[in-house]
């Protein structure tokens, strides 16, 4: 049969080959993030200060949108670690502003975890507080959520 043997490399795996290394076994876990629809797994790995996200560069990713680039990088800024670790983001479901917004709150997680002493500052920052607010389910007899049929008196 036409069958090719592949091998896959793992985002995680792509990153320690480029140098990346990582943190320490209890910060391998991932750490997720949600917004809206989207779901964001985050992991932590040492040196770099590279931000890949389904095994893309950010940029590339979120299409070189400055506010969804600015708004993931908030928790580094605010601990002060932009380039000192890398991180590895897979992310799924929901437009490029929730996936970002998704990533920011998986990364804050993630550094309050690391060290607790970061917790304040990235808590009074409002980065480790999920927006809860998500699409609204359709209701019989309209025509979506809040939106009626044009009413006729007469």
């Amino acid at each position: 049969m036409g069958y090719e043997a592949k091998t896959f490399v793992s985002e995680r795996e792509l990153f320690l080959l480029k140098g990346g290394q990582q943190l320490s076994q209890e910060f391998s876990t991932v750490f997720t993030g949600r917004r809206k629809c989207a779901i964001a797994q985050v992991q932590l790995v040492e040196g770099g200060g590279e931000l890949v996200i389904n095994g893309k560069p950010a940029s590339v990713y979120m299409q070189e949108n400055a506010f969804a680039i600015t708004s993931i990088e908030a928790p580094l800024r605010v601990v002060k670690l932009q380039k000192k670790c890398g991180i590895i983001v897979h992310v799924e479901g929901g437009g490029l502003t929730a996936q970002a917004q998704a990533i920011k709150l998986g990364i804050a997680r993630a550094l309050s975890a690391l060290k607790p002493s970061y917790r304040a500052s990235l808590k009074e920052n409002g980065l480790l507080t999920r927006d809860a607010r998500c699409k609204e389910r359709r209701k019989y007899g309209l025509k979506k959520a809040r939106k009626a049929p044009q009413f006729s008196k007469r």
